[in-house]
């Protein structure tokens, strides 16, 4: 048994690395290569922010009750971040991924680009589509149940 206020912590981080472990194997699925940056990597398939937050808001309402203030206040929380990963985060990696086709397409085109900021490498994958959050979702849906005999049974 643990301390019961760390459940929802506990929760909230082992949805974390449980969703980031996944992101290996289901790049491996999909290519039929290991990659273990992906263990660190943010993009991707779960979403380790939606596991994460929804792991915690789920938590707290095992803990403190789903009709409960800090239940509300998580969920709404969880909700945010979930909207921001699939849709500002992925259109901001969009247009990283834009940027860095048109600074190649003018290099290709010979275009003097003197500026150092034409240099930088910025990471393109920023943000999730749906499915990805929606996994990240299950995953904190699923496993706060698992982990109750630990903290609460």
């Amino acid at each position: 048994m643990f301390p019961q206020a760390l459940f929802p912590l506990f929760v909230a981080l082992s949805c974390n690395l449980i969703a980031q472990a996944a992101k290996t194997i289901f790049y491996y699925l999909k290519s039929g290569k290991w990659d273990l940056h992906w263990v660190v990597a943010s993009g991707g398939f779960p979403s380790s922010h939606s596991s994460t937050v929804t792991g915690l808001s789920m938590a707290i309402g095992m803990q403190e009750g789903f009709d409960s203030t800090i239940f509300a206040v998580t969920a709404v929380f969880a909700f945010i971040v979930m909207y921001d990963a699939c849709h500002v985060r992925y259109y901001s990696g969009k247009n990283i991924e834009l940027t860095q086709q048109l600074i190649k397409d003018l290099k290709d085109m010979e275009v003097q680009l003197d500026n150092p900021i034409y240099e930088e490498q910025l990471k393109s994958v920023l943000g999730h589509r749906f499915i990805e959050v929606l996994g990240g979702f299950v995953v904190g849906l699923v496993f706060p149940l698992l982990f109750i005999p630990l903290f609460l049974g």
